[in-house]
């Protein structure tokens, strides 16, 4: 396996320099950075081929369609899911989007969320349902009792995160899942942005009728995210666009749909980025899982701890590193601008971190009371850097503090 160092040497974005400084990106549950690997499948095929999928007899283009299906065959063992059960898609937002207006909900129709969802998992839900929100305890863990509570009203969806991007939580997904299924007889849609970059996970094991999760957040390019569907639960799902390459018939008064996944991808795909996602899949799949892993406690370890340490930032989320990701989001205290932190970390010192709600502020309001500054850590990335980050939060809460309180 590779050693750390090596790691790093795989991402060209971490050979940039601010002002003689090389940077620290800690910004990774946004988006991460892209290794070599990636941007060579991407350049490779607008550099031989470039022609369009699906569309025609020629070469190019049957070269293009084998690479994109392989792809999509790529993507769909690394989650456990046949390869008719995966729709390729821009991102996590608009996979989501698809499952909440392909169900065909009634206005009454109840769906069971939880407070602390990305707005992707929120916004959907409250458009086509009645959306129960579940409560969180102070640290960000689902308050189980009042979820159980919201299943006995018979809910038609149960809409789950499996990972907060606000607090790293790591919900007890399958336990959930298993109450939903000895409750109610709901359809059970799963969040997996955030955690499938850190740990695999198995629809078939799951038990999940529908899984959405994005590329961009483990090493692939943006522009490409999946819904994993059962076979049986996309049928019964209406597209959300229609149009060229999800038709297999059109006449003057009617159409006929192609066959599950090519149904929901209308129009042209981003083909180089689909076949830069498997580049990023076969890049994790090739890492030691057990080493991996630990390195990532380690990132955590040293993430929490460092808040804790302190008296002018308070941690987001809970005090220990179990059931967690590598992620720490901090209130400043003084009245201190999140906004203006994440700028001076960037052009002072080079560190690359989020601020605001997070996509999240239902939940930021609610624990934090107003924007925070996010660090959070991938496999690039070394104790040492989150070590030098808050060194740098300190220099600069000292020189902000006065002149903020």
């Amino acid at each position: 396996m590779n050693t750390q160092h090596s790691y790093r040497d795989d991402f060209p974005a971490l050979r940039r320099e601010i002002d003689g400084q090389p940077i620290s990106y800690l910004d990774n549950a946004a988006t991460t950075l892209k290794p070599q690997s990636v941007i060579d499948a991407i350049t490779d095929y607008y550099t031989n081929n470039g022609s369009n999928i699906h569309r025609g007899k020629h070469r190019l283009s049957e070269e293009a369609s084998d690479a994109y299906e392989a792809s999509r065959v790529v993507l769909a063992n690394h989650i456990g899911a046949a390869a008719n059960e995966l729709v390729m898609l821009r991102n996590t937002t608009e996979a989501l989007n698809l499952v909440a207006s392909g169900l065909d909900l009634g206005p009454d129709a109840r769906v069971v969320g939880c407070v602390d969802a990305h707005h992707s998992q929120l916004l959907p839900w409250r458009r086509v349902g009645h959306l129960d929100l579940t409560t969180v305890d102070p640290h960000g863990r689902i308050d189980r009792d009042h979820f159980r509570s919201l299943l006995r009203k018979q809910p038609k969806v149960v809409a789950l995160a499996y990972c907060s991007n606000v607090t790293g939580v790591i919900h007890p997904v399958r336990e959930l899942i298993a109450e939903v299924r000895a409750t109610c007889d709901a359809t059970i849609v799963l969040d997996a942005a955030q955690y499938l970059p850190h740990q695999r996970v198995n629809v078939r094991e799951l038990d999940v009728d529908f899984m959405a999760f994005s590329l961009h957040k483990m090493l692939g390019p943006t522009g490409i995210g999946c819904l994993y569907g059962r076979s049986e639960a996309l049928m019964g799902l209406r597209p959300l666009a229609v149009g060229g390459g999800m038709v297999d018939w059109v006449d003057m008064d009617s159409s006929v749909e192609r066959r599950i996944p090519y149904k929901f991808e209308a129009g042209t795909p981003a083909i180089a980025s689909v076949i830069g996602s498997a580049a990023a899949i076969r890049y994790l799949e090739a890492l030691d899982p057990v080493q991996r892993h630990r390195h990532d406690m380690d990132l955590c370890e040293a993430l929490v701890s460092g808040a804790l340490a302190r008296s002018d930032v308070s941690l987001i989320g809970p005090p220990e590193v179990t059931d967690r990701i590598a992620l720490a989001t901090l209130r400043l205290d003084k009245g201190i601008p999140a906004g203006e932190v994440a700028r001076l970390l960037s052009d002072s010192y080079g560190f690359m971190a989020r601020s605001g709600h997070m996509c999240a502020q239902p939940l930021v309001t609610q624990l934090a009371g107003g924007e925070t500054l996010r660090v959070s850590a991938y496999i690039y990335n070394e104790v040492s850097e989150i070590e030098g980050l808050y060194k740098a939060l300190d220099e600069l809460l000292g020189l902000m503090g006065p002149a903020h309180s």
